[in-house]
């Protein structure tokens, strides 16, 4: 895919974008809004196509990973409908908040395919569609669960971007109503869940680093089969080699044409900001040693520059803090809590008055924690940096107070 690129954003938004909303952001898969309309098609012969439809990815943040839906295709009376699991609103009250905790609902919608077509065409993303090989009375049953599903009562469902997604959903839907087992294809290993989005975050550092910030050990276990569908790209690979075995032990393919509705064409981005994580690390780095220097020759340390690093970190170690008790399963052992965390907050007004401490050496050991914990969890890109600037700031205050000159 060709992408031609204009102007920077700025830090602030893209921090906020890939930090603080991560889960909002790369989870929606997608989703496309439109008029829900009533259903009545025709279920009587077989002249139905069930389809599952796979996009491919966007350049905004929230569409990197693709997105999966269903289509209904009357071949007979024209009637073709698009079964989306991917809707959600901003709208909501706390909706930030709620999605930050793992308890934000999505829901089913329902768009005619030609509208769903044509959004995707205009963002130039491109879709594939796999036509499923269903009997007729299972596309009845399938047809009939999504309607029950669509139900006021029923539509709405809790959404989790690994586990219970707009992609695992539609699989989930299919194999209930096949009267069939779906076999599919095995691989020797699967990658972590860090390995796999990664794939989707090339040539977006900050989405990388926001991703890589906010989710912890468990991500880095390696995926089972069932598990790697959680990507649409995936589920799609794994349908076109998957095999239907009857009852009788016959087999039969799962799909049976694909399609390519949609080409990717060229998209218009935005360049992210032009350093990237790991360079802004080293930045902070240099002005870390640099600001040591002077302060070692002069025997007094900068509160300024001391209470900008705590403020800064205590903040985003809020952000972290909170993510431990959400309810998305990945984020509930992020040993870079041990560097970033609301500590410095509780510590930074006696740092301010000049007054003892004992906040440098408590930090100064969470930060050896840290380091060790790299043997278990794979860091975000140059927080290693980051917390080597802030082992500076703690070895050169430890340090200072020791001096008799230091508090004058």
């Amino acid at each position: 895919m060709k992408r031609l690129t204009i102007n920077f954003r700025t830090i602030v938004k893209t921090v906020i974008i890939t930090v603080t909303v991560y889960f909002l952001c790369v989870s929606a898969h997608g989703s496309t809004p439109g008029q829900h309309a009533d259903l009545n098609a025709d279920t009587t012969s077989d002249s139905i196509e069930v389809s599952l439809l796979t996009c491919s990815s966007g350049e905004e943040v929230y569409s990197l990973y693709g997105h999966t839906a269903l289509r209904y295709h009357n071949l007979h009376n024209g009637e073709d409908w698009t079964f989306n699991y991917g809707i959600f609103s901003f709208k909501k009250p706390f909706f930030v908040l709620r999605f930050t905790m793992g308890i934000t609902d999505y829901e089913l919608g329902v768009i005619p395919f030609n509208i769903f077509k044509r959004e995707y065409a205009r963002t130039g993303r491109g879709v594939v569609e796999q036509v499923l090989n269903m009997t007729a009375e299972e596309k009845q049953t399938l047809y009939n669960a999504l309607i029950e599903n669509y139900s006021p009562e029923n539509r709405v469902y809790r959404y989790n971007f690994f586990y219970n997604n707009c992609t695992t959903k539609v699989r989930d839907m299919i194999e209930h109503c096949l009267k069939g087992n779906i076999v599919y294809p095995e691989e020797s290993s699967y990658p972590t869940y860090r390995e796999a989005i990664h794939e989707y975050t090339v040539g977006h550092p900050w989405a990388t680093f926001g991703n890589d910030l906010c989710i912890g050990a468990k991500a880095d276990m390696a995926m089972s089969l069932r598990e790697q569908q959680f990507l649409p790209d995936n589920l799609k690979n794994d349908f076109e080699k998957a095999r239907i075995k009857s009852a009788d032990g016959e087999y039969k393919p799962l799909v049976t044409d694909t399609r390519t509705i949609i080409e990717p064409q060229i998209q218009i981005i935005e360049k992210e900001f032009p350093f990237s994580p790991t360079q802004c690390a080293y930045i902070l780095l240099s002005i870390s040693i640099v600001i040591a220097v002077i302060e070692y020759k002069r025997k007094r340390t900068f509160i300024a520059w001391d209470s900008l690093i705590m403020l800064t970190d205590g903040i985003a170690g809020i952000i972290l803090t909170v993510l431990l008790f959400s309810k998305h399963p990945t984020t509930s052992t992020n040993l870079q809590v041990l560097l970033i965390n609301p500590l410095p907050l509780i510590y930074i007004y006696n740092v301010i008055k000049r007054r003892k401490t004992i906040y440098w050496k408590f930090s100064f050991t969470l930060i050896v924690l840290f380091f060790i914990g790299a043997f278990f969890q794979n860091y975000a890109d140059g927080i290693n940096i980051v917390a080597l600037s802030l082992l500076i700031r703690c070895w050169i205050n430890m340090r200072l107070s020791a001096s008799p000159t230091s508090n004058k």
